[in-house]
């Protein structure tokens, strides 16, 4: 497999994306601990989801696949991985703050596509009025840590026990950044 971040091109999710991207998110649910979902998606469920993550503002959706299969008429693209601002809570006073996501495709690991897709996602944000990011990390996971790291998070607290999947509870680490 490719190691060259060259390959992969990173733009904002469309809705043509929505089955590719409801089959990466139910890998996550039906395979790890990770999402704190306990049952599978229909791309239908998703919508709601993926129309909540437009083109602009703060609230951004944006999405990895390889880059020569742009140049490929009527090729359909792999999603490698994508990253999420999403609404931190839903009360007004935290309009300023969003909860950062980064799933990336078990076979396209270690390819930096991670690192690309945060990227992306705070140039993005860089010109809208927010003001912190967080990030919500099951443990144990790393990789994820320091991915986040990084990008200048830093660990502001553990929730022990505070999810119950496959079984058993996990832990969550909590990650802020400035914005």
């Amino acid at each position: 497999m490719p190691s060259d971040r060259t390959e992969v091109q990173v733009r904002p999710g469309v809705g043509s994306d929505l089955e590719a991207l409801t089959s990466l998110c139910n890998h996550y649910v039906r395979e790890t601990p990770i999402t704190f979902d306990t049952v599978a998606f229909t791309a239908e469920e998703r919508r709601p989801w993926l129309l909540s993550h437009p083109e602009d503002g703060p609230y951004r959706l944006m999405v990895a696949t390889e880059a020569d299969s742009q140049d490929i008429p009527g090729a359909s693209q792999e999603i490698l991985g994508y990253a999420t601002s999403s609404p931190y809570r839903p009360k007004a006073a935290y309009s300023t703050s969003v909860e950062v996501t980064v799933y990336v495709a078990p076979h396209a690991g270690r390819r930096g596509i991670g690192t690309l897709l945060h990227e992306a996602l705070f140039e993005a944000l860089s010109g809208e009025d927010l003001h912190r990011a967080y990030a919500v990390i099951a443990q144990p996971d790393e990789a994820s840590a320091r991915l986040h790291e990084r990008f200048g998070f830093r660990h502001v607290g553990t929730y022990r026990e505070v999810g119950r999947t496959f079984g058993r509870y996990w832990d969550v680490a909590w990650y802020e950044k400035e914005l």
